[in-house]
């Protein structure tokens, strides 16, 4: 049909939504399907097919991005974005082989010794014009170009490198993501970059997510206990966030559990999270697990925590995550009196 306003389009697209939505039985199973639509209109859009069609494209990736079941008129700006996208595209592809990714490194406090147990390695990119990048602006690209089982060599391998400077009892974690455990390479990788590195197996821990444990359960389980075998601990990131930690944690052994900011953050305040948090010590005690709480900011957080029997504690009170170069000088009693007096010197 011909569609003579913006409004028609819009009829036009509720209704394609709308059918392609109903459920559908196939070979007795019910199957339910979502749509997405981008439109496009002539001339405010574009007077020639090759631009109409692009720009609907383009309206098409934003609809699909916000969720299944909507629709989007082109606007000018999806241009800009997909341009800057498209940029961000090729730089990610040219700083594996210009060396822009660097490894920076977050300590954990045992809270009993008040000392630098281990740090966390995390991953930047320093790009030539925007600078200092964070993971979260570009991981889900590099998922996306098939470049993270690449980026996440490179990490493994310069992490376990840089950590053999440091004391023998400070030991490495390391983030696995969904995708680097779906490689089929991943035990080969962490092997190699042991042999290579000359790091001792009981100083990495490798964390993963729940998302993680979603994908292939007894595959997953199979890995983790292989690398168990050898002496790397493996802990469970961002607990609590998900729908299934606590089946997981009876499931496997985990080493450790990671206790999600977003309850850290409120702990000084009485209510559901304190009660979370509170919970979840208490459980790990009783099985024996080590925790670490992430996004420990004030001194009322680390007392509360201490007195609940956290093992670990890691956070912008102690300090934000730097490079390579000043790790060791992170390595240091943090808590008590010796801390204090450290303090008071420097």
């Amino acid at each position: 049909s011909s569609l003579n306003q913006p409004e028609d389009a819009v009829a036009l697209a509720a209704r394609i939504i709308s059918e392609v939505s109903r459920p559908y039985e196939i070979e007795g199973q019910r199957v339910v399907i979502g749509a997405s639509v981008g439109i496009a209109i002539a001339p405010h859009d574009g007077n020639e097919a090759d631009q109409l069609l692009r720009n609907a494209d383009l309206a098409l990736y934003r609809s699909k991005s916000e969720g299944r079941g909507r629709y989007r008129f082109f606007e000018a700006e999806m241009n800009a974005i997909m341009q800057a996208r498209h940029s961000l595209e090729n730089d990610l592809r040219r700083a594996l082989s210009e060396n822009q990714f660097e490894v920076f490194y977050q300590p954990f406090i045992e809270v009993k010794s008040g000392e630098t147990s281990g740090f966390e390695a995390l991953l930047r990119w320093r790009h030539p014009v925007r600078g200092l990048v964070p993971p979260d602006a570009f991981i889900a690209l590099a998922e996306e170009l098939g470049l993270i089982s690449a980026i996440g060599d490179f990490v493994l391998m310069r992490a376990c490198t840089e950590a053999t400077h440091w004391p023998p009892h400070v030991k490495l974690a390391l983030n696995l993501s969904p995708s680097q455990i779906a490689n089929s390479d991943i035990h080969a990788s962490v092997m190699k970059a042991l042999r290579s590195s000359g790091l001792t197996p009981s100083r990495l821990e490798l964390e993963i997510t729940e998302t993680v444990l979603l994908q292939d359960n007894v595959k997953t389980m199979e890995i983790l206990g292989k690398f168990q075998e050898i002496g790397i601990k493996i802990a469970m990131d961002d607990f609590g966030t998900g729908y299934s930690s606590l089946s997981y944690l009876c499931k496997f052994p985990f080493n450790k559990v990671k206790i999600d900011k977003s309850f850290i953050s409120h702990l000084d305040h009485d209510g559901p999270n304190s009660a979370i948090v509170y919970g979840i010590l208490k459980l790990c005690a009783s099985l024996d697990v080590e925790t670490t709480a992430e996004g420990v900011e004030t001194e009322q957080q680390l007392a509360l925590l201490t007195a609940a029997g956290c093992t670990t504690v890691q956070g912008f009170l102690f300090s934000r995550a730097k490079p390579a170069s000043e790790a060791l000088s992170l390595i240091k009693p943090w808590l008590g009196e010796q801390a204090l007096e450290a303090d008071a010197v420097a």
